[in-house]
């Protein structure tokens, strides 16, 4: 198989083996399984670095030199994870899909993420060849088999994929476009109910040049993207593989990356999604994937692989991957313009920000300040009703709260409350009840209180907040602790760290539009802050007093301006380049500028993941966010959370925490998605 991708270079990882001998190979082969014990290390070497073409040609030399079937050969001789990925290999592609879409449909219960990978990302001629090869391979119609399996809106949109009729003109209609974005959006965000059949109707049938458009259209005349939408709109199976389907539009290579990358995260490997994977595009475009995925996620895919894996599967697997894209410690050029593309994605999309709370309808704080305290009065405490009231109020409301009580029964229900309550519940309950800037004040003392400083509160609170909010925050420190912010991490940091926290602390962040013409400028002082340009007449210091300007100054749509220019300059996306030559403090201060800037809400989600993963849970972390975002974008943040990791964060919190708390927690989660 050829896959001919960049200005018709091969992209895949594996090739045609030169000098290519059938007869030879097949011996080598049956020698490796001749005796007692097989030789793991000579079959891995050679299947792995024969193209699928020829492999099929040793099976048949083989067949005809020694009268067996090497693949049954093979299943007797090896085991598990390294057997399923050998065997899979000796198979043709068509052949594969089948036996992979034939294992997703029998038995209890579907393997709805295998159907959904396999039909939304195969081309029209691998989709009818792999419908001709399951009828071959098990005497079935695969149509009918999907059928009997599935069910609703999703078995539709698998029948249309099944066709292998997608539109391959890239002559696109404008009027076409536009027809087709206003459809789509009359179809879901402006109807009572979704009219899934147009979804199924656009996105199944049409060309993936047009789709890419028609993805623009609407995203200008809905102001948001047609994923955002899609979640919103669709539910289930039928949500995912429609998601599914855009992802492939937009680039089938970063959806493979992104299918790596989670089943490689966190505990465990799933084995068969990584397996499919390698098998399946390591002579379509693997050198794509990588490069998407050491853009996207830091690291290379060789990298990952090498940690998540081991015995003769990890060779295997390393040897389809075909190189490691941190052995040269550089970028290249693709991968950065995959870089600056999402970077332009980060420039164009507009986020309707959603909290998970909202005002209560019919309010009453004097009723609801009698339900607290019959909660907390006499023997025991009522925590459920405390959790109910709390939980359900916007800040403001619970404000009115607190003054209605003491109205009522002249006692302070901030001291009540933590009289009556302790431990974590106690602080996702009183966190609720500060206002905003006064919560995020104490955040801010209690990280440079004591002993040490906690740098990553600083950092994620400084960096993330915006002019209004971080002025808010000066004014409640001063009130509360009667010092200044800035005096106070003037006190308790120092050098560069330092600068930028004051810097960030002042709340003067540009609050214009873009200049593409300093953007250029700008990104030639971050380039020679990186050293990844030759240095100007400036000295250093300057250098460095600029580029700290640069970031903790100019408007969040200046600096996307700015990291694209970078991009374009040198090669490089700035996360990477900071990342790699700065450390410490002052590296995860920038980065998360950068983040931030590019996708806020994705930074919270990894670090509400990152709290939680693993023994133990970074409950300060947790609370911090999930009190601090609850009125501002934690329902953006649960979404970026389910796009990240395939899981929802409702889900993540049930499994690592529990009681009162855990019940606090969920309350303001808002949803399980």
């Amino acid at each position: 198989m050829s896959n001919k991708g960049k200005a018709g270079r091969y992209r895949g990882s594996v090739k045609d083996f030169p000098n290519f001998d059938p007869n030879q190979d097949a011996e080598a082969l049956y020698n490796a399984m001749k005796g007692f014990g097989s030789d793991k290390e000579a079959i891995l070497d050679l299947i792995t670095s024969r193209s699928n073409k020829q492999r099929i040609e040793i099976c048949q030399v083989y067949k005809a030199l020694y009268g067996k079937d090497l693949i049954a050969d093979l299943k007797y001789e090896l085991t598990g994870k390294f057997e399923r990925l050998i065997v899979g290999l000796m198979r043709p592609l068509e052949y594969f899909d089948a036996k992979e879409i034939k294992d997703a449909l029998k038995g209890i219960g579907t393997d709805e993420k295998s159907l959904i990978e396999i039909l939304a990302s195969r081309t029209n001629q691998q989709i009818r060849a792999l419908v001709e090869a399951y009828k071959d391979a098990y005497e079935r119609d695969l149509e009918e088999d999907v059928i009997a399996d599935t069910s609703g809106h999703f078995k539709k949109m698998l029948i249309v994929l099944l066709q292998g009729n997608r539109e391959e003109d890239d002559v696109v209609s404008e009027d076409l476009v536009e027809q087709d974005a206003n459809d789509l959006l009359e179809a879901g965000e402006q109807k009572w109910g979704t009219d899934e059949a147009q979804f199924v109707y656009i996105l199944g049938n049409r060309s993936k040049q047009h789709l890419r458009l028609v993805f623009n259209e609407y995203q200008k005349i809905s102001g948001k993207s047609i994923e955002m939408s899609i979640r919103g709109e669709l539910s289930g199976d039928f949500e995912k593989l429609m998601l599914a389907v855009v992802k492939n539009i937009r680039s089938t290579a970063e959806y493979f990356a992104e299918r790596l990358f989670k089943a490689m995260k966190g505990l465990g490997t799933r084995d068969n999604t990584l397996i499919r994977i390698m098998v399946s595009r390591s002579e379509i475009d693997m050198l794509d994937i990588r490069e998407i995925f050491r853009t996207k996620y830091e690291k290379s895919l060789h990298h990952m692989i090498e940690s998540d894996t081991s015995g003769d599967y990890k060779k295997a697997l390393l040897k389809l991957c075909g190189g490691d894209d941190d052995a040269a410690g550089e970028f290249f050029p693709e991968a950065a313009q995959v870089a600056y593309q999402m970077w332009e994605l980060s420039a164009v999309a507009k986020l309707e920000l959603k909290g998970t709370i909202s005002p209560a309808a019919n309010f009453n704080a004097d009723g609801d300040a009698k339900v607290l305290r019959k909660a907390m009065k006499g023997f025991g405490t009522d925590e459920d009703a405390i959790i109910e009231v709390v939980t359900q109020r916007s800040n403001d409301q619970r404000q009115e709260i607190i003054k209605a009580y003491k109205s009522h029964y002249g006692r302070d229900l901030m001291a009540d409350l933590k009289s009556e309550i302790s431990g974590p519940l106690a602080k996702v309950i009183l966190g609720l009840m500060m206002p905003p800037a006064f919560y995020d004040a104490k955040q801010l003392k209690k990280a440079m209180e004591g002993a040490g400083t906690d740098e990553s509160t600083l950092i994620e609170i400084l960096a993330t907040r915006n002019n209004q909010e971080i002025q808010a925050i000066n004014a409640a420190y001063k009130e509360a602790y009667h010092k200044s912010l800035e005096d106070a991490l003037s006190s308790d940091t120092s050098g560069h760290f330092k600068r930028i926290l004051v810097s960030l602390a002042l709340g003067n962040r540009n609050e214009g539009g873009e200049d593409l013409t300093k953007a250029h400028a700008d990104a030639q002082v971050v380039a020679e802050t990186l050293k990844l340009s030759d240095v100007s007449g400036d000295d250093s210091t300057s250098l460095e007093t600029r580029f700290l300007s640069i970031l903790c100054t100019q408007s969040y749509a200046q600096l996307r301006r700015v990291f694209q220019e970078f991009v374009k300059m040198t090669n490089h996306d700035v996360a990477h380049a900071i990342n790699k030559r700065m450390s410490g403090d002052v590296r995860d201060a920038f980065l998360a500028i950068v983040r931030s800037v590019k996708n806020k809400q994705a930074f919270f989600a990894d670090k509400l993941y990152k709290s939680m993963k693993g023994a133990g849970t970074d409950d300060q972390t947790l609370i911090r966010i999930i009190v601090s975002r609850s009125e501002t974008d934690l329902l953006n943040i649960r979404r970026e959370f389910w796009e990240l990791y395939d899981k929802s964060l409702y889900h993540m919190i049930e499994k690592d925490t529990s009681g009162d708390y855990r019940k606090a927690l969920l309350a303001v989660c808002g949803g399980e998605d």
